[in-house]
């Protein structure tokens, strides 16, 4: 089986993206990396990121230039699992894990190539959170 090498993004849903997005800055005092109308972006630490997303962007997919990352929420809001989180994979082991997820009978949703170079594999485990395995590039860390 190919290896995970870490946590790499961990994901809230929220009502009011700029109340929180000030909480976790200014109360708790996280680095912001990146912000959309989407979401934002915090540094935890080194290679380690907590995703603040709008409850109402979680309900669509995402569509990006290379691919589409699946919704979080389904249509009435509900969490489809408990949220979001991305492991951080070799490039080398990519194509092994796609490869080793199907014969185990777990349907990849999608998979991302993102501008930066990185690439993304999303599905889903028994419980409907949604699993996301990631190349190094994503969010520009390289490690």
């Amino acid at each position: 089986m190919p290896n995970l090498n870490g946590l790499l993004e961990a994901s809230l849903f929220v009502e009011n993206l700029s109340r929180a997005r000030d909480f976790y800055q200014q109360i708790v005092g996280l680095e912001k990396l990146q912000e959309s109308e989407a979401g934002c972006v915090f540094v935890v630490a080194k290679g380690q990121l907590l995703l603040l997303i709008s409850r109402e962007k979680a309900r669509v997919p995402s569509k990006t230039p290379g691919g589409e990352v699946p919704a979080c929420l389904g249509k009435a809001g509900e969490a489809l699992g408990a949220g979001h989180i991305a492991f951080r994979v070799a490039e080398a082991e990519f194509d092994a894990w796609r490869s080793s997820l199907e014969s185990q009978g777990v349907e990849v949703l999608s998979e991302v190539a993102w501008e930066q170079g990185a690439r993304s594999l999303y599905f889903r485990d028994p419980d409907g959170h949604l699993l996301e395995l990631a190349t190094p590039g994503l969010w520009g860390l390289h490690s």
